[in-house]
Protein backbone atom coordinates (compact mmCIF):
# COMPACT_ATOMS: atom_id res chain seq x y z
CA UNK A 1 0.00 0.00 0.00
CA UNK A 2 1.32 3.44 -1.04
CA UNK A 3 2.04 5.88 1.92
CA UNK A 4 -0.71 7.93 2.94
CA UNK A 5 -1.08 11.60 1.90
CA UNK A 6 -0.25 14.78 4.15
CA UNK A 7 -0.19 17.98 3.81
CA UNK A 8 2.08 20.08 2.94
CA UNK A 9 2.62 23.06 5.18
CA UNK A 10 0.17 24.06 8.36
CA UNK A 11 -0.34 27.23 6.52
CA UNK A 12 -1.93 25.29 3.87
CA UNK A 13 -3.96 22.88 6.44
CA UNK A 14 -5.39 25.57 8.55
CA UNK A 15 -6.76 27.46 4.30
CA UNK A 16 -8.03 24.28 3.70
CA UNK A 17 -10.15 23.65 6.58
CA UNK A 18 -11.04 27.10 6.30
CA UNK A 19 -12.04 26.63 3.05
CA UNK A 20 -13.79 23.51 3.87
CA UNK A 21 -15.72 25.70 6.66
CA UNK A 22 -16.23 29.09 4.80
CA UNK A 23 -19.31 28.10 2.25
CA UNK A 24 -22.75 28.88 1.97
CA UNK A 25 -23.23 28.98 5.23
CA UNK A 26 -21.43 31.85 5.64
CA UNK A 27 -22.89 34.02 3.19
CA UNK A 28 -26.53 33.21 2.29
CA UNK A 29 -27.64 30.72 5.06
CA UNK A 30 -25.91 33.08 7.43
CA UNK A 31 -27.31 36.17 6.07
CA UNK A 32 -30.82 35.40 6.24
CA UNK A 33 -31.15 33.22 8.97
CA UNK A 34 -29.60 36.03 11.01
CA UNK A 35 -32.27 38.48 9.78
CA UNK A 36 -35.41 35.71 10.91
CA UNK A 37 -34.01 35.45 14.48
CA UNK A 38 -33.51 39.41 15.16
CA UNK A 39 -30.15 39.77 14.69
CA UNK A 40 -27.68 40.92 16.70
CA UNK A 41 -29.08 38.53 19.41
CA UNK A 42 -28.90 35.90 16.69
CA UNK A 43 -24.88 36.58 16.17
CA UNK A 44 -24.40 36.97 20.25
CA UNK A 45 -25.78 33.28 20.21
CA UNK A 46 -24.09 32.20 17.17
CA UNK A 47 -20.70 32.65 18.29
CA UNK A 48 -21.37 31.39 21.82
CA UNK A 49 -22.20 27.98 20.31
CA UNK A 50 -19.51 28.20 17.87
CA UNK A 51 -17.12 28.63 21.05
CA UNK A 52 -18.73 26.25 23.43
CA UNK A 53 -20.16 23.81 21.35
CA UNK A 54 -18.45 24.15 17.66
CA UNK A 55 -14.71 24.46 18.45
CA UNK A 56 -14.92 21.77 21.16
CA UNK A 57 -16.41 19.03 18.22
CA UNK A 58 -14.07 20.47 15.95
CA UNK A 59 -11.15 19.24 18.01
CA UNK A 60 -12.55 16.16 18.42
CA UNK A 61 -13.01 15.52 15.10
CA UNK A 62 -9.81 16.53 13.70
CA UNK A 63 -7.94 14.65 16.89
CA UNK A 64 -10.28 10.94 16.07
CA UNK A 65 -9.09 11.63 12.31
CA UNK A 66 -5.07 12.06 13.34
CA UNK A 67 -5.18 9.12 15.67
CA UNK A 68 -6.21 6.56 12.80
CA UNK A 69 -4.64 8.19 9.59
CA UNK A 70 -7.52 6.33 7.84
CA UNK A 71 -11.21 6.90 6.67
CA UNK A 72 -13.92 8.04 9.05
CA UNK A 73 -15.12 4.49 9.66
CA UNK A 74 -11.51 3.77 10.65
CA UNK A 75 -11.16 6.73 13.23
CA UNK A 76 -14.13 5.26 15.16
CA UNK A 77 -12.64 1.43 14.63
CA UNK A 78 -9.61 2.04 15.77
CA UNK A 79 -10.46 4.69 18.81
CA UNK A 80 -13.21 1.76 19.94
CA UNK A 81 -10.97 -0.88 19.05
CA UNK A 82 -13.12 -2.66 16.54
CA UNK A 83 -16.24 -1.79 18.20
CA UNK A 84 -19.98 -0.98 17.32
CA UNK A 85 -19.24 2.77 16.99
CA UNK A 86 -17.83 2.26 13.66
CA UNK A 87 -20.90 2.21 12.13
CA UNK A 88 -21.13 5.63 13.12
CA UNK A 89 -18.60 6.80 10.25
CA UNK A 90 -20.80 5.04 7.78
CA UNK A 91 -23.69 7.54 8.95
CA UNK A 92 -21.38 10.41 8.27
CA UNK A 93 -20.18 9.05 5.07
CA UNK A 94 -23.47 9.05 3.74
CA UNK A 95 -24.55 12.10 5.55
CA UNK A 96 -21.58 14.30 3.83
CA UNK A 97 -22.12 12.51 0.66
CA UNK A 98 -26.39 13.62 0.65
CA UNK A 99 -25.08 17.07 1.82
CA UNK A 100 -23.08 17.22 -1.01
CA UNK A 101 -25.52 16.08 -3.95
CA UNK A 102 -27.91 19.00 -2.59
CA UNK A 103 -25.18 21.44 -2.01
CA UNK A 104 -24.52 21.44 -5.67
CA UNK A 105 -27.40 22.73 -6.23
CA UNK A 106 -27.56 25.62 -4.36
CA UNK A 107 -23.81 26.13 -5.51
CA UNK A 108 -24.80 25.51 -8.79
CA UNK A 109 -27.86 28.58 -8.18
CA UNK A 110 -24.85 30.38 -6.97
CA UNK A 111 -22.57 30.14 -10.14
CA UNK A 112 -25.22 30.61 -12.60
CA UNK A 113 -25.88 33.92 -11.01
CA UNK A 114 -22.18 34.78 -11.32
CA UNK A 115 -21.86 34.06 -14.95
CA UNK A 116 -25.00 36.23 -15.66
CA UNK A 117 -23.43 38.80 -13.46
CA UNK A 118 -20.32 38.92 -15.12
CA UNK A 119 -21.74 38.82 -18.78
CA UNK A 120 -24.27 41.18 -17.91
CA UNK A 121 -27.50 39.18 -18.81
CA UNK A 122 -28.57 39.07 -15.02
CA UNK A 123 -29.01 42.46 -14.88
CA UNK A 124 -31.25 42.77 -18.02
CA UNK A 125 -33.90 41.12 -16.57
CA UNK A 126 -34.63 43.71 -14.07
CA UNK A 127 -37.93 44.75 -15.79
CA UNK A 128 -39.59 41.38 -15.01
CA UNK A 129 -38.04 41.00 -11.62
CA UNK A 130 -35.47 38.89 -9.89
CA UNK A 131 -38.91 37.04 -8.21
CA UNK A 132 -39.81 36.22 -11.80
CA UNK A 133 -36.50 35.13 -12.97
CA UNK A 134 -35.43 33.02 -9.91
CA UNK A 135 -38.65 31.08 -10.18
CA UNK A 136 -38.21 30.59 -13.61
CA UNK A 137 -34.68 29.13 -13.33
CA UNK A 138 -35.21 26.64 -10.34
CA UNK A 139 -38.34 25.66 -11.71
CA UNK A 140 -36.54 24.53 -15.37
CA UNK A 141 -36.48 21.26 -16.21
CA UNK A 142 -32.37 20.93 -17.22
CA UNK A 143 -30.87 24.78 -16.69
CA UNK A 144 -31.03 23.39 -12.59
CA UNK A 145 -29.41 19.98 -12.94
CA UNK A 146 -26.86 21.34 -16.36
CA UNK A 147 -25.53 24.01 -13.18
CA UNK A 148 -25.22 21.23 -10.24
CA UNK A 149 -23.51 19.17 -12.77
CA UNK A 150 -21.01 21.67 -13.71
CA UNK A 151 -20.07 22.67 -10.06
CA UNK A 152 -19.90 19.62 -9.01
CA UNK A 153 -17.66 18.48 -11.84
CA UNK A 154 -15.17 20.77 -11.05
CA UNK A 155 -14.94 20.17 -7.41
CA UNK A 156 -14.51 16.47 -8.03
CA UNK A 157 -11.70 17.19 -10.57
CA UNK A 158 -9.45 19.13 -7.91
CA UNK A 159 -10.02 16.11 -5.33
CA UNK A 160 -9.13 13.83 -7.96
CA UNK A 161 -5.98 15.70 -7.99
CA UNK A 162 -5.42 14.82 -4.48
CA UNK A 163 -4.86 15.77 -0.92
CA UNK A 164 -1.92 18.25 -1.79
CA UNK A 165 -1.73 19.29 -5.28
CA UNK A 166 -5.70 19.36 -5.51
CA UNK A 167 -7.40 20.34 -2.46
CA UNK A 168 -4.57 21.74 -0.34
CA UNK A 169 -3.87 23.92 -3.67
CA UNK A 170 -6.78 25.34 -4.61
CA UNK A 171 -7.43 26.77 -1.06
CA UNK A 172 -3.93 28.46 -0.87
CA UNK A 173 -5.17 30.63 -3.95
CA UNK A 174 -9.08 31.01 -3.34
CA UNK A 175 -9.42 31.64 0.52
CA UNK A 176 -7.09 34.55 0.90
CA UNK A 177 -9.03 35.90 -2.43
CA UNK A 178 -11.95 35.50 -0.83
CA UNK A 179 -11.04 37.29 2.68
CA UNK A 180 -9.94 40.30 0.74
CA UNK A 181 -13.33 40.21 -1.04
CA UNK A 182 -15.21 40.45 1.28
CA UNK A 183 -13.38 42.66 3.62
CA UNK A 184 -13.83 44.91 0.10
CA UNK A 185 -17.59 44.36 0.28
CA UNK A 186 -18.22 45.09 3.54
CA UNK A 187 -16.05 48.08 3.45
CA UNK A 188 -18.55 49.31 0.48
CA UNK A 189 -21.17 48.92 2.34
CA UNK A 190 -20.32 50.97 5.06
CA UNK A 191 -20.55 53.98 2.74
CA UNK A 192 -24.05 53.38 1.95
CA UNK A 193 -26.70 55.87 3.07
CA UNK A 194 -28.73 54.78 6.75
CA UNK A 195 -25.40 51.97 7.09
CA UNK A 196 -25.74 52.55 10.75
CA UNK A 197 -28.73 50.99 10.83
CA UNK A 198 -27.49 47.76 9.24
CA UNK A 199 -24.88 47.87 11.31
CA UNK A 200 -27.32 47.99 14.85
CA UNK A 201 -29.67 45.21 13.45
CA UNK A 202 -26.22 43.20 13.55
CA UNK A 203 -24.64 44.56 16.71
CA UNK A 204 -27.11 46.26 19.28
CA UNK A 205 -29.33 43.09 20.72
CA UNK A 206 -33.05 43.42 21.20
CA UNK A 207 -32.49 41.31 24.41
CA UNK A 208 -36.53 40.16 24.03
CA UNK A 209 -35.69 37.97 21.74
CA UNK A 210 -33.64 35.93 23.60
CA UNK A 211 -37.41 34.59 24.95
CA UNK A 212 -37.80 33.06 21.88
CA UNK A 213 -36.47 29.33 21.67
CA UNK A 214 -36.28 29.16 17.93
CA UNK A 215 -33.65 31.47 18.22
CA UNK A 216 -31.06 29.01 19.78
CA UNK A 217 -32.24 25.93 17.85
CA UNK A 218 -31.64 28.55 14.65
CA UNK A 219 -28.18 29.61 16.12
CA UNK A 220 -26.71 25.63 16.83
CA UNK A 221 -28.08 24.78 13.44
CA UNK A 222 -26.11 27.61 11.86
CA UNK A 223 -22.84 26.68 13.32
CA UNK A 224 -23.16 23.38 13.00
CA UNK A 225 -23.86 24.02 8.99
CA UNK A 226 -20.87 26.92 8.69
CA UNK A 227 -18.27 24.71 9.84
CA UNK A 228 -19.33 21.78 8.38
CA UNK A 229 -19.36 19.41 12.12
CA UNK A 230 -20.89 16.03 12.23
CA UNK A 231 -20.33 15.08 8.87
CA UNK A 232 -16.53 13.52 9.38
CA UNK A 233 -15.00 16.24 6.82
CA UNK A 234 -12.91 17.24 9.83
CA UNK A 235 -11.85 13.67 10.72
CA UNK A 236 -10.80 13.24 7.20
CA UNK A 237 -8.20 16.09 7.04
CA UNK A 238 -7.53 15.34 10.46
CA UNK A 239 -6.16 12.06 9.21
CA UNK A 240 -3.44 13.19 6.70
CA UNK A 241 -2.32 15.86 9.31
CA UNK A 242 1.33 15.02 10.44
CA UNK A 243 2.00 14.92 14.65
CA UNK A 244 4.55 18.27 13.86
CA UNK A 245 0.87 20.73 13.29
CA UNK A 246 -0.69 22.08 16.27
CA UNK A 247 -4.04 20.39 16.47
CA UNK A 248 -5.97 23.13 18.84
CA UNK A 249 -4.22 26.26 17.63
CA UNK A 250 -5.11 24.97 13.72
CA UNK A 251 -8.73 24.24 15.06
CA UNK A 252 -8.94 28.05 16.92
CA UNK A 253 -7.97 29.30 13.73
CA UNK A 254 -10.36 27.20 11.23
CA UNK A 255 -13.03 28.23 14.32
CA UNK A 256 -12.39 31.84 14.57
CA UNK A 257 -11.78 32.94 10.68
CA UNK A 258 -15.16 30.91 9.50
CA UNK A 259 -16.89 33.29 12.44
CA UNK A 260 -15.17 36.12 11.62
CA UNK A 261 -16.31 35.73 7.65
CA UNK A 262 -19.74 35.22 8.49
CA UNK A 263 -19.62 38.45 10.42
CA UNK A 264 -17.97 40.37 7.90
CA UNK A 265 -20.24 38.94 5.33
CA UNK A 266 -23.47 40.54 7.70
CA UNK A 267 -22.11 43.64 7.44
CA UNK A 268 -21.37 43.54 3.50
CA UNK A 269 -25.31 42.53 3.57
CA UNK A 270 -26.83 44.62 6.18
CA UNK A 271 -26.24 47.96 5.73
CA UNK A 272 -27.05 47.53 1.53
CA UNK A 273 -30.50 46.04 2.75
CA UNK A 274 -31.25 48.88 5.16
CA UNK A 275 -29.62 51.62 2.87
CA UNK A 276 -32.52 50.05 0.45
CA UNK A 277 -35.60 49.92 2.65
CA UNK A 278 -36.05 45.96 2.20
CA UNK A 279 -36.89 43.43 5.16
CA UNK A 280 -34.08 42.27 6.65
CA UNK A 281 -36.07 38.64 7.04
CA UNK A 282 -36.26 37.97 3.26
CA UNK A 283 -35.91 34.50 3.80
CA UNK A 284 -33.92 32.09 1.73
CA UNK A 285 -34.55 34.73 -1.25
CA UNK A 286 -32.21 37.51 -0.48
CA UNK A 287 -29.40 36.28 -1.84
CA UNK A 288 -30.63 35.26 -5.18
CA UNK A 289 -34.00 38.14 -5.29
CA UNK A 290 -33.75 40.91 -2.93
CA UNK A 291 -29.70 41.67 -3.18
CA UNK A 292 -30.08 41.70 -7.20
CA UNK A 293 -32.65 44.29 -6.67
CA UNK A 294 -30.75 46.33 -4.83
CA UNK A 295 -27.18 46.34 -6.91
CA UNK A 296 -29.36 47.39 -9.60
CA UNK A 297 -30.48 50.34 -7.56
CA UNK A 298 -26.98 50.92 -6.12
CA UNK A 299 -23.86 53.32 -8.07
CA UNK A 300 -22.15 50.59 -9.22
CA UNK A 301 -24.04 47.75 -8.46
CA UNK A 302 -22.92 45.60 -11.44
CA UNK A 303 -19.72 45.59 -10.78
CA UNK A 304 -20.41 44.94 -6.62
CA UNK A 305 -23.04 42.61 -7.58
CA UNK A 306 -20.62 40.39 -9.33
CA UNK A 307 -18.20 40.31 -7.25
CA UNK A 308 -20.84 38.95 -4.54
CA UNK A 309 -21.55 36.44 -6.41
CA UNK A 310 -18.06 35.60 -7.13
CA UNK A 311 -17.67 35.20 -3.76
CA UNK A 312 -20.62 33.39 -3.23
CA UNK A 313 -19.98 30.44 -5.99
CA UNK A 314 -16.16 30.56 -4.98
CA UNK A 315 -17.54 30.02 -1.07
CA UNK A 316 -19.89 27.50 -2.16
CA UNK A 317 -17.38 25.35 -4.54
CA UNK A 318 -14.15 25.57 -1.47
CA UNK A 319 -16.95 23.65 0.90
CA UNK A 320 -17.94 21.43 -2.09
CA UNK A 321 -14.05 20.71 -2.39
CA UNK A 322 -14.06 19.21 1.30
CA UNK A 323 -17.18 17.21 1.25
CA UNK A 324 -16.35 14.52 -1.10
CA UNK A 325 -13.07 13.91 0.07
CA UNK A 326 -15.08 11.87 3.15
CA UNK A 327 -16.53 9.15 0.71
CA UNK A 328 -13.59 9.39 -2.18
CA UNK A 329 -10.68 8.27 1.48
CA UNK A 330 -13.29 5.46 2.39
CA UNK A 331 -13.02 4.46 -1.43
CA UNK A 332 -9.60 4.52 -1.75
CA UNK A 333 -8.86 2.86 1.88
CA UNK A 334 -11.21 0.42 1.88
CA UNK A 335 -12.03 -0.50 -2.37
CA UNK A 336 -8.62 0.02 -3.51
CA UNK A 337 -9.70 2.65 -5.64
CA UNK A 338 -7.12 4.78 -7.28
CA UNK A 339 -8.35 8.75 -6.12
CA UNK A 340 -9.33 9.46 -10.01
CA UNK A 341 -11.37 6.84 -9.86
CA UNK A 342 -12.92 7.10 -6.59
CA UNK A 343 -13.71 10.55 -7.31
CA UNK A 344 -15.31 10.08 -10.76
CA UNK A 345 -18.02 7.26 -8.93
CA UNK A 346 -18.18 9.68 -5.88
CA UNK A 347 -19.24 12.55 -8.11
CA UNK A 348 -21.34 10.34 -10.22
CA UNK A 349 -23.57 8.97 -6.85
CA UNK A 350 -23.82 12.47 -5.28
CA UNK A 351 -25.11 14.15 -8.83
CA UNK A 352 -27.32 11.40 -9.20
CA UNK A 353 -29.05 11.57 -5.77
CA UNK A 354 -28.91 15.39 -6.02
CA UNK A 355 -31.28 15.00 -8.83
CA UNK A 356 -34.22 15.00 -6.79
CA UNK A 357 -33.26 18.41 -5.41
CA UNK A 358 -32.44 19.80 -8.14
CA UNK A 359 -36.16 19.44 -9.60
CA UNK A 360 -37.79 20.11 -6.67
CA UNK A 361 -38.99 23.42 -7.84
CA UNK A 362 -39.93 22.39 -11.01
CA UNK A 363 -40.76 18.75 -12.49
CA UNK A 364 -41.17 17.49 -8.78
CA UNK A 365 -42.62 20.69 -7.25
CA UNK A 366 -45.99 18.76 -6.45
CA UNK A 367 -43.85 16.34 -4.27
CA UNK A 368 -43.88 17.61 -0.40
CA UNK A 369 -42.42 16.32 3.00
CA UNK A 370 -44.69 17.97 5.65
CA UNK A 371 -45.20 21.38 4.21
CA UNK A 372 -41.17 21.50 2.24
CA UNK A 373 -40.38 21.01 -1.21
CA UNK A 374 -37.75 18.31 -1.25
CA UNK A 375 -34.22 20.52 -1.05
CA UNK A 376 -35.97 22.51 1.77
CA UNK A 377 -36.41 19.23 3.57
CA UNK A 378 -33.15 17.61 3.06
CA UNK A 379 -31.93 20.41 4.54
CA UNK A 380 -34.08 21.09 7.22
CA UNK A 381 -33.41 17.57 8.37
CA UNK A 382 -29.83 17.65 8.12
CA UNK A 383 -29.54 21.30 9.49
CA UNK A 384 -31.78 20.56 12.41
CA UNK A 385 -31.18 16.77 12.94
CA UNK A 386 -28.41 15.03 11.00
CA UNK A 387 -25.63 17.59 12.15
CA UNK A 388 -26.21 17.91 15.42
CA UNK A 389 -27.44 14.17 16.43
CA UNK A 390 -23.89 13.40 14.56
CA UNK A 391 -22.14 15.98 17.00
CA UNK A 392 -24.03 14.51 20.09
CA UNK A 393 -22.72 11.30 19.21
CA UNK A 394 -19.08 12.36 18.04
CA UNK A 395 -18.95 14.75 21.72
CA UNK A 396 -20.33 11.21 23.79
CA UNK A 397 -17.64 8.90 21.43
CA UNK A 398 -14.48 11.17 22.63
CA UNK A 399 -15.89 12.84 25.96
CA UNK A 400 -16.53 9.45 27.44
CA UNK A 401 -15.54 6.06 25.09
CA UNK A 402 -12.25 7.26 24.20
CA UNK A 403 -10.05 7.19 27.86
CA UNK A 404 -9.59 10.83 29.20
CA UNK A 405 -5.39 10.27 28.35
CA UNK A 406 -5.91 9.56 25.06
CA UNK A 407 -8.35 12.03 24.28
CA UNK A 408 -5.98 14.70 25.91
CA UNK A 409 -2.86 13.73 24.34
CA UNK A 410 -4.50 13.48 20.11
CA UNK A 411 -5.78 16.65 20.76
CA UNK A 412 -2.65 18.09 21.74
CA UNK A 413 -3.88 19.47 25.26
CA UNK A 414 -1.90 16.78 27.63
CA UNK A 415 -0.14 19.69 28.71
CA UNK A 416 -2.41 22.51 28.50
CA UNK A 417 -4.32 24.35 31.14
CA UNK A 418 -7.55 24.06 28.60
CA UNK A 419 -7.25 20.52 28.12
CA UNK A 420 -9.39 19.63 31.55
CA UNK A 421 -11.73 22.60 29.89
CA UNK A 422 -12.25 21.00 26.63
CA UNK A 423 -13.09 17.40 27.74
CA UNK A 424 -15.58 18.77 30.04
CA UNK A 425 -17.50 21.06 27.54
CA UNK A 426 -17.14 17.87 25.43
CA UNK A 427 -18.37 15.50 28.04
CA UNK A 428 -21.11 17.75 29.45
CA UNK A 429 -22.31 20.84 28.19
CA UNK A 430 -21.41 20.04 24.25
CA UNK A 431 -23.97 17.24 24.60
CA UNK A 432 -26.73 18.71 26.99
CA UNK A 433 -27.37 21.59 25.17
CA UNK A 434 -27.12 20.10 21.09
CA UNK A 435 -29.75 17.77 23.06
CA UNK A 436 -31.94 20.61 24.22
CA UNK A 437 -31.91 22.28 21.21
CA UNK A 438 -32.40 19.20 19.13
CA UNK A 439 -35.82 18.62 21.62
CA UNK A 440 -36.81 22.00 20.61
CA UNK A 441 -36.05 21.85 16.85
CA UNK A 442 -38.46 18.35 17.01
CA UNK A 443 -41.35 20.28 19.30
CA UNK A 444 -41.47 22.66 16.37
CA UNK A 445 -42.53 20.36 13.61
Amino acid sequence: MTAREQWGSQRGFILATMGAAVGIGNIWRFSYVAGENGGAVFLMLYLLCVLLVGLPLLIAELSLGRRAQGDAVAAFEIADHGGKWRYLGWVCVAGATLILSYYAVIAGWALKYFVGAATGSLWTTAEAGYGAFFRAFIADKGEPIAWQGMILAAAMFTVAGGVKSGIERINRWIMPALALLIVALAVYALTLPNAGKGLRFLFAPDWSALGQPTVYAAALGQAFFSIGLGMAVFITFGSYMPRSFSLSSSAAATAFGDSLFAVIAGIAIFPAVFAFGVDPKAGPELAFITLPQIFLAMPGGTVIGTLFFLLLSAAAFTSMVALPEVPVALAIHRLAFRRWTAAAAIGAIAFAVGLPSAMSFGLLADIRIGSLGILDAIDAAVSNFLLPLGGILIAVFVGWRVSRADALREADLAESRAGPVWHALLRYLVPVTIALILLESASAL
